[in-house]
Formats: C-alpha cells, structure tokens, sequence
C-alpha cells in the first residue's frame, strides 16, 4: 500500500532574504484552497510582526500559475469568511514591507491574476493568457475592482472584467496591469536577476520607499508633502549615522 505522503499544496520556502510561495495543484490548476489560504496568511503575518526576509517572491508549479480560488462556501456566513480570508490575503501581499514578486509561467485567471497584479513586480511569460473571467458566470470581481483601477486606466480595463475575455500579456503590459513579458525560458532567470539588484539596495530604506509609496496613493499631495518631510528627516539622520 502506497503511503506517500501527500504533497504540500503551496510550498514555503526561505532562503536568505528570500521567502517564497510556490502553488503546488498544478493537477487542479494551482486554485487556491482554503489550507493555502491559511498557510500564507499566517506566514505573512508572521512576518509583518518580525520581519525578517526582504524579497517575496510567488510563483507555481506546473504549466499554469494559478486560475482561481476554490469557492466551498455555501451560505452567507460561509460566503462572507472565505471572501474574508481572501482579502485578507491580497492585503498582506499588498501592505507587506517585503518587495513582492509574482513570476506568472503560465495562465493567471480570475484570483491568480488579480494576486499577481497586486505585486510589486508582474513577470508574465510571453506564453501565458490572463484573464478576468468572473463575469462570464455572472459574478463581478469586485475584490479586482477594489484595486485594479490604480494600475489601469478605466477605459481599458473596464471591458477586462465586464467581457472577461483572454488577454495576451502584452495587452495587460500596454494597461499597465504587469511590469515585463518574459521569454518562457527567461522567466525564472528575470526574476532571480530583478531579486538581485533589489537585495543590493539599502534594505531600511527599500521598507521606507514601498511605504511611502503605497501610502502616497492613498492621501493628498499636501498631506504627502509632510509626510515626505517627516520620511527625509528620518532617512536622512539614518544615513548619517551609519557613516
């Protein structure tokens, strides 16, 4: 009797600054289950609280990257905690002080494109379609909406999630929804290139630089302009003091 043990269905990985979150369903089309859910979210969290690594990087196994999320929930309140628990998750992704990097090697649908987008840096492989296909069963992604429109501008993506249709990498890198088309082959290489130069950067300052800038999207120019003086005075004294 075979008692292999069954495979992790997201593989969580550290090695040096780097942690990693590989999709492991490649049998199921790397959807995400409520255990993957879970696992993350606490790995993020943890993180949050004692950072420590300075790269995330996501990725999958198999020839697709993730085409959706699994939806068990039946009733309301079932309903309304698992959409929770996802937006739970693409807040850490988003809010983490890591620099978040998405290497997309194949199809990314409905959640799986939505969580790449919302990384710092989107690496697609020229082969892969993204897609929005919610609609199509008359559902609205509205938890892509609630983020989408800072990326793209609305006259474009707009029809993106009302048609739903298949869209090739290089439109979503004309929309501004991803960072660069990859070579297949390059893929793996562009982003262990990209994870290189920024872990040579200043790491106190890289937590300082996302921060502000998420921040910044949220607030006037004035109210970014004080907050700018407060983060130069920091930063500045820091440097100094490290000389």
């Amino acid at each position: 009797m075979d008692r292999s043990p069954l495979p992790q269905p997201v593989l969580i990985e550290r090695a040096g600054d780097v942690l990693s979150f590989t999709l492991n369903r490649p049998d199921a089309g790397n959807e995400i289950s409520g255990p993957m859910f879970d696992a993350m979210t606490a790995t993020l969290r943890s993180e949050a609280a004692e950072p420590t690594a300075r790269v995330l990087r996501i990725r999958a196994s198999g020839d697709v990257f993730c085409t959706g999320r699994e939806r068990a929930a039946r009733d309301a309140v079932s309903i309304r905690s698992e959409v929770a628990r996802l937006i739970e998750l693409k807040r850490l992704v988003r809010g983490t002080s890591m620099i978040a990097i998405a290497e997309v090697q194949g199809d990314a649908h409905g959640f799986g494109f939505g969580l790449a987008i919302l990384c710092d840096f989107t690496l697609v492989s020229s082969r892969a379609t993204l897609a929005f296909p919610e609609m199509r069963k008359g559902l609205p992604p509205a938890a892509i909406m609630a983020y989408a429109g800072r990326y793209a501008l609305p006259k474009a993506l707009f029809p993106m999630v009302l048609f739903g249709d298949a869209l090739t990498p290089a439109a979503a890198l004309q929309a501004g929804l991803i960072t660069k088309v990859c070579e297949p082959a390059m893929l793996r290489s562009d982003a262990d290139a990209l994870t290189e130069r920024i872990l040579a950067l200043d790491d106190a300052g890289v937590r300082q630089c996302k921060a502000f800038f998420l921040a910044a999207e949220e607030c006037t120019t004035e109210q970014n302009f004080r907050s700018a003086t407060d983060m130069l005075t920091v930063a500045s004294l820091r440097l100094m003091q490290g000389r």
